[in-house]
């Protein structure tokens, strides 16, 4: 079971912008838990907040732009995948300015300033965005195609192709978020030259050096150019090297192309909002469809969130009545737990059949009986006890109490006939026998009660 992660300290690291060429201080805030990555432009009156959240994107030329009721952010990509890289899930990140500073072109100083903050876990459980079903992204008349395939942990595998000679066709793969540090943050952004000069054209990269790009060069240049570059770039001289690129800086990777685009595509899908468990192909990504294919992601989530637990009748429960009664010290008629579907460290599927022959019934509404709140609740907490007696081994020894109940809402009736369907989720990690939950009971695909809870165990006397 993950724990999520912010900083210990506060750190601040400056800059030049790469396209708006102005000096900026950013500064990494430790955030609480389920915080997420946040942005706020200090220099802004009132300081506004920017989520980083693929709903805000509305530019991704060049870079990937947030605009948030005029609070705009650009080039956020590098800061969000070295986030990524090193498990951090809540940040209030504060700049004095529009766009972080460009630094060497990659994600590395970002991550060296990060660990010198010292990274913390926190008392809460990191939440995943499980892909389940395969999801596809595609445009045909470009080529661009983006896949995310179910698989129990991330990886990212890229593919590029500029139809150039120079820099060919390129792949790179991340077979774990644990390579990325050393295999993949230190590559840098690159262009090619005759895009620089159009950039240049369009008033973009005043920030840029030719230290923090990599910038190669399809044909033969001629030496005037050669020396305005120098001169425009403050260089006593620029040159071609002979695998393609301006000998302003040697390649760190002979596929540093390829591992930079696979960097902006981590970058990117942080704007997902949740870390992500599956196998990612890219072939010919960028920021454009990097975003769209992470708001394609919110959707399925938003889709995900309301849909019931997979329940087959016909399936062996996980525990029946007899290994439930062995668990639990509740009896009829007070038990409400007919069977436990799933049953994890940090999640709990369990099912009660909701007969007319249920005693509260007799009571509750006779001419139109309804199940009472109170006992949808407490059905709830049975199930959720279950699982943090599961952290025990030998559960028939203690006794399960409430210690909370919280955002609990009623959403739809309960009837006579009903199969109600519990699907309990840790919020933090069970520490002294305190179990923090969420819970949603489910009727066929619709969600008629909701909330969250803190439970105790305690050994019987």
């Amino acid at each position: 079971m993950e724990q999520q992660h912010s900083i210990k300290n506060k750190v601040s690291i400056s800059g030049i912008g790469l396209h708006t060429g102005n000096e900026v201080t950013l500064t990494f805030n430790p955030a609480c838990v389920n915080h997420g990555i946040r942005f706020q432009r200090i220099d802004l009156p009132g300081k506004p907040i920017i989520e980083a959240d693929a709903r805000y994107v509305t530019e991704t030329d060049r870079g990937t732009t947030l605009n948030k009721k005029g609070a705009k952010l650009q080039t956020i990509e590098h800061i969000l995948a070295a986030c990524a890289g090193l498990k951090i899930d809540n940040l209030l990140i504060e700049l004095n300015g529009e766009e972080p500073p460009i630094l060497d072109g990659s994600s590395i100083e970002f991550i060296n300033c990060l660990k010198k903050a010292k990274i913390q876990a926190q008392n809460a459980v990191r939440k995943y965005f499980v892909i389940e079903k395969e999801i596809n992204y595609e445009d045909p008349e470009t080529g661009i195609r983006i896949q995310a395939l179910p698989a129990d942990e991330f990886s990212v595998s890229v593919s590029i192709d500029y139809n150039s000679k120079v820099l060919g066709k390129q792949t790179a793969e991340l077979k774990s978020i644990d390579e990325f540090e050393n295999e993949f943050a230190d590559a840098r952004t690159f262009c090619f030259l005759h895009e620089l000069e159009l950039l240049l054209d369009h008033g973009l990269i005043k920030g840029g050096d030719l230290s923090n790009a990599i910038v190669y060069v399809e044909k033969v240049v001629a030496e005037k150019e050669l020396e305005r570059l120098a001169t425009l770039f403050k260089k006593e001289r620029i040159g071609v090297c002979k695998d393609g690129h301006l000998n302003n800086l040697d390649l760190r990777y002979s596929n540093e192309a390829a591992r930079h685009k696979l960097l902006d595509v981590i970058g990117d899908l942080m704007l997902v909002g949740l870390p992500i468990k599956g196998k990612i192909i890219a072939h010919k990504p960028g920021h454009g469809p990097n975003t769209t294919f992470a708001k394609i992601m919110k959707e399925v989530i938003k889709k995900q969130k309301n849909q019931p637990p997979a329940y087959d009748p016909n399936a062996t429960p996980v525990m029946d009545i007899h290994q439930i009664m062995d668990t639990l010290p509740h009896r009829p008629p007070f038990l409400l737990v007919d069977k436990v579907l799933e049953l994890s460290d940090c999640k709990v599927v369990g099912l009660k059949n909701v007969t007319m022959n249920e005693p509260f019934f007799k009571g509750h509404f006779p001419g139109k009986p309804v199940m009472p709140g109170v006992l949808q609740i407490e059905a709830m907490a049975q199930v959720g006890g279950i699982l943090v007696l599961n952290t025990v081994p030998d559960p028939e020894n203690y006794l399960t109490y409430f210690m909370k109940i919280d955002k609990v809402k009623f959403k739809n009736k309960v009837l006579p006939g009903d199969t109600l369907i519990f699907d309990l989720e840790l919020i933090s990690p069970i520490r002294r026998g305190i179990c923090h939950m969420s819970g949603r009971a489910f009727v066929g695909d619709k969600i008629v009660m909701e909330g969250e809870m803190i439970a105790q165990i305690a050994k019987k006397h």
